[in-house]
């Protein structure tokens, strides 16, 4: 009787990895996230300027449009304004989609990557970001029905 429960659990262990989660895995953004089409991790030592957004419960950045310059390394600096956790996640729209739909089926999550950030209300933080290439990237608030609600942005990259 003991071995089919000891197998059951085994067999439950990498769900339950991603559940309570662990970015080190399947739930990470496809590509690598230090350095991709959207740009890399940016270091402090490189920061050109800093750009304060505030989310809150309306679903909304404030700004939700930024520009900057292509090779320019951006600090962004966050501040959860809301009652409700966000987060700001930059990426492709297609991978910002694909991420959100993970997020739907592990909500619970929180984010160590570069490109993305998560803050309990009240809360603030930062995040630096290189953006090498002219063009638009997106950012996001995957919190479950957060993005669907309207709580998206655009960085414009100038040459």
């Amino acid at each position: 009787m003991k071995k089919p429960i000891a197998l059951l659990l085994m067999s439950l262990a990498p769900a339950l990895a991603l559940a309570a989660g662990d970015h080190q895995g399947g739930h990470a953004m496809h590509g690598d996230p230090q350095a991709s089409a959207v740009g890399q991790a940016g270091k402090a030592a490189d920061v050109t300027r800093t750009v304060e957004v505030s989310m809150d419960d309306s679903m909304r950045f404030v700004p939700d449009k930024v520009t900057v310059k292509a090779g320019e390394t951006v600090r962004f600096f966050l501040k959860n304004v809301g009652k409700v956790p966000h987060e700001m996640v930059i990426g492709s729209m297609a991978e910002l989609k694909e991420h959100a739909e993970m997020m739907r089926k592990f909500p619970t999550m929180e984010h160590e990557e570069p490109n993305m950030i998560t803050l309990k209300p009240r809360q603030r933080g930062g995040l630096i970001w290189k953006f090498d290439q002219p063009g638009s990237v997106d950012f996001a608030c995957l919190v479950p029905g957060h993005m669907e609600a309207g709580m998206i942005g655009k960085v414009t990259v100038s040459k």
